[in-house]
C-alpha cells in the first residue's frame, strides 16, 4: 500500500510539474493575431490587458470591456532624436513606466487594438507590437481588423451587438521590467554595414516614394536605399483594409514583388510606421525571424547623408 502511494505521489508530482511548465510556456507565448471571438471571450480575464490605441474621445464613447487607452503619437511610444522624428526612445525607462501605468506587468498578455480603417491604421498596432518585442515582452497580440472588426457586428438598426464599455477603465498600476533586445533596433550604421554585406533591404513605402517621385517632408533626399526592393505596406492587408492577409497569400505577394520570405532582411519606410507592418508580415506571419526593422528609416538614413538611389529624377 505504501509503495502504491509513493508511486501515485510521484506521478502526481510529475503531472503538477508538467502543468506548471505548460502554464509558464503558454503565458510567455501568444498568437501574433487574435480575432474578435477571442477578444470577446478573453478581454476581461485576469492577466489580459487590451490596449485601445484610438483617440481618447472615441475610446470614451465605447470600447472593448476592460480596455485601457493610450495616445500612440503623444504618450512616448516614439520620440524625436536629433531631428529625426518618431524614433524608439534612447532611454526606454519612461516607456516602461507608461506601460506599467496601463496595468501591464511582465506576465500580462497584451492585446493591441488599432482603429482598423486601413492598412496604415494597423501600423499603430504593428509598431506598438514591435516595441513590446524590443522591450523583451513576447506575450503580445494584435486584434486582426482592429476596432472596425469588433464593431462590424450590428443589429437591424445599425447598433453594435458586441459588448462595449463607456468611460475610462479603472487601472491599477504595475511594474513592467524591460529586457531590451538591442539587436531588434539596428542603427543607421548597422543598416549601412548590413547593406554593404548584401542584406536585403525592403522598402515598405508607396511606389512613388520608392522610385523618387515624391518624398516625406522630413526626408532630405528622394529615392530609396540602394538596391532595395519595394513591397508597399498596403499589400499586407486585404484590399488595403484592416485585416492582415493570410500566410499563403503573403508568400505569393512577396514572390511577385521579389522579396524573399526567409533570410536576413531589413524593412524600412519613412519613420518606421509602415515598416513595422512589413516587419510584422515577414517576421510574425511568414515566420522569418531573420527579418528586422530600421527604426530611423529614410528620415534617419538621409539625415546621416547615406547613399540613395532614385529610379526617376523629377526636376
Amino acid at each position: 500500500m505504501m509503495k502504491a502511494r509513493r508511486v501515485l505521489g510521484t506521478w502526481f508530482t510529475i503531472a503538477v510539474a508538467a502543468m506548471m511548465i505548460f502554464t509558464v510556456n503558454t503565458a510567455q507565448a501568444a498568437d501574433p493575431l487574435v480575432d474578435v471571438d477571442w477578444v470577446k471571450s478573453n478581454s476581461t480575464k485576469a492577466g489580459v490587458v487590451t490596449i485601445d490605441a484610438r483617440g481618447k474621445s472615441d475610446y470614451l464613447r465605447g470600447h472593448i470591456p476592460g480596455a485601457v487607452n493610450t495616445d500612440y503619437a503623444k504618450d512616448g511610444w516614439r520620440v524625436g532624436i536629433d531631428g529625426v522624428p518618431a524614433m524608439f526612445p534612447e532611454d526606454p525607462s519612461k516607456l516602461g513606466a507608461l506601460i506599467g501605468g496601463l496595468g501591464i506587468d511582465n506576465a500580462s498578455h497584451v492585446v493591441l487594438v488599432a482603429p482598423g480603417n486601413n492598412s496604415s491604421d494597423m501600423g499603430t498596432a504593428a509598431r506598438m507590437y514591435w516595441t513590446f518585442k524590443a522591450l523583451g515582452h513576447d506575450n503580445v497580440s494584435i486584434l486582426n481588423g482592429g476596432m472596425n472588426a469588433y464593431l462590424a457586428a450590428q443589429d437591424k438598426d445599425g447598433n453594435p451587438t458586441n459588448p462595449l464599455e463607456k468611460g475610462a477603465a479603472n487601472v491599477t498600476a504595475k511594474t513592467f521590467n524591460i529586457a531590451l533586445r538591442k539587436d531588434m533596433i539596428p542603427s543607421t550604421a548597422d543598416v549601412k554595414a548590413a547593406l554593404d554585406k548584401g542584406v536585403v533591404m525592403v522598402d515598405n513605402r508607396t511606389a512613388d516614394q520608392y522610385m523618387g517621385v515624391n518624398r516625406h517632408g522630413k526626408s532630405k533626399a528622394s529615392g530609396t536605399i540602394p538596391g532595395a526592393v519595394n513591397i508597399p505596406q498596403s499589400w499586407m492587408t486585404d484590399n488595403g483594409g484592416g485585416m492582415f492577409r493570410s500566410k499563403d497569400t503573403l508568400a505569393e505577394l512577396y514572390k511577385a514583388a521579389g522579396v524573399p520570405t526567409s533570410g536576413e532582411q531589413i524593412s524600412f519606410c519613412n519613420t518606421g510606421h509602415w515598416a513595422s507592418i512589413g516587419w510584422f508580415a515577414s517576421s510574425e506571419i511568414l515566420g522569418n525571424k531573420d527579418a528586422k526593422m530600421y527604426d530611423g528609416s529614410m528620415t534617419g538614413w538621409t539625415a546621416a547623408n547615406m547613399p540613395t538611389e532614385a529610379k526617376i529624377e523629377v526636376k
